[in-house]
């Protein structure tokens, strides 16, 4: 991906319900846009690039893994349950408002639960 630019289209962090768990979801208060349940980690396939809502599948993204970045931290990889892609989006951990379920992120990553 070396050379294209990624962005963020204004208006896109909204609020929403959950398409897989119900639950309702607010926008991130840090600058970035959230994307998926904080609850439940699915999400729906929006975007081509993070953030265009530019994607006409709308299939149900499923999180399939957790991966570690030293750049941005914990990351969610999903796969769509409609058409096979693959994404990948970084945990909410540190929102103030709705951070990601924590224990939800462990099941995720395979790792046991602590007590």
């Amino acid at each position: 991906m070396t050379g294209e630019r990624r962005f963020t289209v204004r208006g896109t962090n909204n609020a929403f319900t959950c398409a897989h768990c119900g639950v309702e979801v607010r926008p991130l208060s840090n600058g970035s846009v959230r994307n998926h349940c904080p609850a439940c980690l699915h999400s729906l396939h929006v975007d081509i690039q993070p953030g265009d809502r530019a994607s006409d599948c709308h299939g149900l993204l499923k999180p399939i893994g957790l991966d570690q970045s030293g750049k941005k931290g914990w990351v969610i990889l999903y796969r769509c349950q409609r058409c096979g892609f693959t994404g990948r989006n970084r945990a909410a951990l540190d929102d103030p408002e709705q951070p990601d379920d924590w224990n939800a992120l462990v099941a995720l990553s395979g790792l046991p639960r602590e007590g």
